[in-house]
């Protein structure tokens, strides 16, 4: 068992309390543990399993509250912690909000302290103070892990570190494959030019945008052009354009010097501010048309997923991508398991227990339209 608030000199709670609000945390203005609602699972008829999943009455989140224990703890409990549910477990599971709670609240955040990042002008580069880009901490085999570094490096014609600097990490995906996304903050005015550059350095070819630009304030600027832009040494033009109730795709082209190259771009701005979804069924067509968008996708490089401080959530759906392809894949999943591996990358992901209950219904309703014999 992880002890929380144990004696740790690098991160002062106090501080990333106040900051870690104002950060994509979906928080309300005073926040009352009282007021919870509790949700109501709505049966199908003539069906054993929840189909229609009424996630309103999750109401508003509150943001996670940061641990300050000693780093070897921290990174033991994530990599070691699981709780596998086969698919009728699942179903039970996610109905049992206290102890979802509870799961929740046991693991770490694993944030970043500021003092750990010591890069000359990094701050006015980070949206939010306290959501900073981790460092893998694990050993350099090169069989296992050939590059310690989760956080994303700008390379190209860079001879300053400030230059290198982005608020992004990678990560890992289903069955360990490395570097499968790279989950980061929404761009800046003054760091669109690096996202267009890691989109090209990474040869990216889809950027999920899980956010609109306003929520009560900037939750992330106008990165891409209506029809044509110019960021830095890189040309993007929209070359085609389709609406539907749930997302927006734009088929965007990425130009440096003489090579372009082809980004999807896909807008989920139906998730609602200060709430978790009310259905999951827009979350999981959101995975169905990102793997429709892969399957077409000439690049090999990771998903770029954002929202605005990029742990919130950004963090539910990779981890509802990859708990969808582990039920697919084996007919159970380990979603505390996910949520652990994902905060080893980029601390804080999943932020509050609401979403961590939102993420447990979402699979929940996935795995009962899988075919029973045991999702294959």
């Amino acid at each position: 068992m992880v002890q929380a608030c144990l004696v740790c000199s690098r991160v002062h709670n106090s501080s990333l309390s106040a900051q870690a609000a104002g950060a994509d945390m979906d928080k309300p203005d005073k926040p009352s543990p009282s007021a919870r609602k509790h949700v109501h699972l709505q049966e199908r008829r003539g069906s054993n399993v929840s189909l229609v999943l009424d996630m309103s009455s999750l109401g508003s989140v509150e943001p996670i509250q940061p641990i300050c224990t000693p780093r070897d703890i921290t990174l033991k409990f994530l990599r070691t912690s699981s709780h596998v549910l086969r698919r009728e477990e699942l179903q039970q599971h996610a109905q049992s909000l206290t102890q979802l709670q509870e799961e929740f609240l046991k693991i770490p955040p694993n944030f970043v302290s500021p003092e750990e990042l010591e890069i000359p002008g990094r701050a006015s580069k980070d949206r939010y103070k306290t959501i900073l880009p981790s460092m893998c901490h694990c050993i350099p085999l090169p069989h296992i892990c050939p590059d310690p570094e989760s956080r994303v490096c700008l390379r190209r014609a860079r001879n300053q570190e400030e230059d290198s600097y982005i608020n992004a990490n990678y990560i890992t995906g289903y069955a360990g494959r490395l570097r499968e996304y790279i989950a980061t903050q929404g761009p800046m005015l003054n760091t669109v030019t690096d996202f267009w550059e890691m989109v090209w350095q990474e040869e990216v070819p889809l950027i999920v945008m899980i956010t609109k630009l306003q929520e009560r304030k900037e939750k992330c600027v106008h990165y891409w052009p209506e029809k044509e832009g110019t960021y830095g040494p890189f040309t993007v033009r929209v070359q085609g354009l389709s609406e539907c109730v749930e997302y927006v795709v734009r088929d965007l082209s990425i130009q440096l010097e003489g090579e372009c190259r082809q980004v999807k771009h896909i807008l989920f701005p139906s998730w609602p501010d200060q709430q978790t979804p009310e259905s999951a069924k827009p979350l999981l067509h959101l995975v169905s048309k990102v793997e429709e968008a892969l399957q077409a996708a000439a690049s090999p490089g990771p998903i770029v997923v954002h929202c605005s401080a990029g742990i919130g959530r950004t963090g539910c759906f990779i981890a509802t991508r990859i708990g969808c392809q582990q039920l697919k894949d084996k007919g159970e999943v380990d979603i505390l398991g996910i949520v652990c591996r994902l905060r080893i990358d980029r601390g804080g992901m999943i932020q509050t227990s609401e979403q961590y209950q939102f993420l447990h219904h979402t699979l929940a309703l996935y795995a009962s339209q899988l075919p029973e014999a045991g999702g294959h």
